[in-house]
């Protein structure tokens, strides 16, 4: 995909079955983020500025037909620069309205159906954040509300790898602080720990399987390295959910130290 000329335009969309079908720019999108009632991935999509091409102009010139269809793809969303800061992977994507744009002559303001269950509500606002590069200092998702949190969780892992191209992993033997008065369920213990190795917004797993992944290294972090938990106590005595292990369960709180132990991350509580 090439991104010259793309200034101002945020979304790109390209067919899943052929990188050389690019499906065209848009430069503002409405509803990618808003669940449908019925369904829980189920989008409508506005897509505003828009300038289709390929399969999803095929799809334009077939509205209301079997035809409409364009497929499958992935949906970029762009940095001011027009690069990709991630992607979403979009079904079923079909035109179900098309109109002349304000943006200027010869785009369209766009309607289409598709399938999105990755694009969690509120993830929108993160997105922003990182283009306009407001996502710059810690403690930012502190203030958030539960289902806040796991968008930002969200954005975290899929800009992974556009925040931390060219990066390597902090070198072994590195100490880094974990802030622990934030801490009050799992999905803040990955907001905190994703920022304490990657920086602001910064992604460390949001699941336990996810947390295992990231501890053998190329995300930021290689073992052997020190954790210093400050507000430990804190967060022990929120950290109380019970979870399967082995024949029984153990809090949260204690399954987090034994992954770290067992990956070679040495605790220090604070």
């Amino acid at each position: 995909m090439t991104t010259s000329g793309t200034r101002g335009q945020r979304y790109a969309l390209t067919s899943e079955e052929n990188d050389a079908d690019f499906w065209g720019f848009a430069h503002e999108s409405e509803g990618l983020f808003t669940p449908l009632p019925h369904e829980e991935g189920a989008r409508r999509v506005r897509f505003t500025g828009c300038l289709p091409e390929g399969g999803l102009l095929a799809s334009a010139g077939h509205i209301g037909r079997r035809r409409a269809e364009a497929g499958n793809a992935w949906l970029d969303l762009l940095d001011a620069d027009g690069a990709p800061m991630g992607s979403y992977f979009v079904n079923d994507v079909t035109v179900v309205d098309t109109e002349p744009s304000a943006r200027g002559a010869g785009l369209v303001d766009l309607t289409a159906t598709l399938w999105c269950s990755d694009a969690v509500a509120g993830a929108e606002r993160v997105w922003d954040l990182i283009r306009t590069g407001r996502l710059n200092r810690t403690g930012m998702w502190h203030e958030l509300t539960p289902d806040d949190r796991r968008a930002w969780l969200s954005v975290a892992l899929c800009s992974r790898q556009y925040r931390r191209q060219g990066k390597p992993d902090a070198p072994a033997g590195r100490t880094f602080t974990l802030d622990g008065r934030h801490i009050v369920d799992r999905d803040s213990f990955y907001c905190a720990i994703g920022e304490a190795v990657n920086g602001p917004g910064g992604y460390f797993g949001w699941n336990l399987d996810a947390l295992v992944d990231c501890l053998r290294g190329g995300w930021g972090a290689t073992a052997p390295f020190t954790v210093h938990w400050n507000s430990a106590a804190e967060a022990k005595a929120r950290l109380v959910e019970r979870v399967p292990h082995g024949d029984g369960d153990i809090s949260l709180f204690d399954l987090l130290m034994e992954i770290f132990a067992e990956r070679g991350v040495d605790v220090v509580l604070r």
